[in-house]
């Protein structure tokens, strides 16, 4: 069974929010064994400077590839990332299945992005849209269209 790991700067603060990615978790169940982790934002001042931005990318790019599983495939949640559909993206684990990878960890960084040396270690770069979401919200919204890529690879009629 193949393995995802998100790994998410922050942790959901609202019912509401973890409640829906609870929701999705559990459908998940029959096709994946997935994993959440939650790296603790790098405190920032309430203006910070360009090099205090940078400070806290690199603690929190740290934190994260400590967390990055061994033979993962990563795929960086990044506005300068690739957009694609829900059929391409279903495609993103039938590949890995077929090259022999068992594991796929997906990254969210915190609200100032993700580390450059994080995006280093990245097979892809991904965006979900020119719009910008809440983080909170991105992880629910990843999690669907992962669930979304399994049903799609099943060919079941969840997505249409």
């Amino acid at each position: 069974m193949l393995a995802v790991t998100l790994i998410c700067v922050g942790r959901l603060k609202d019912a509401f929010f973890d409640d829906a990615s609870a929701e999705y978790l559990k459908r998940l169940t029959p096709f994946a064994k997935v994993n959440t982790v939650e790296i603790k934002q790098a405190p920032l001042s309430e203006k910070p400077s360009q090099t205090e931005i940078a400070k806290a990318l690199e603690t929190e790019g740290a934190e994260i590839t400590k967390k990055i599983p061994a033979g993962s495939m990563v795929v960086a949640m990044c506005i300068e990332g690739k957009q694609m559909s829900s059929e391409k993206f279903s495609r993103i684990f039938t590949d890995a299945a077929l090259t022999g990878r068992s594991h796929i960890t997906f990254i969210i960084g915190g609200s100032c992005g993700i580390a450059d040396s994080v995006k280093r270690q990245a097979d892809i770069r991904m965006s979900m849209s020119e719009m910008t979401f809440p983080h909170r919200l991105a992880r629910v919204m990843l999690l669907e269209q992962i669930y979304r890529a399994f049903k799609i690879a099943a060919g079941e009629k969840y997505h249409k």
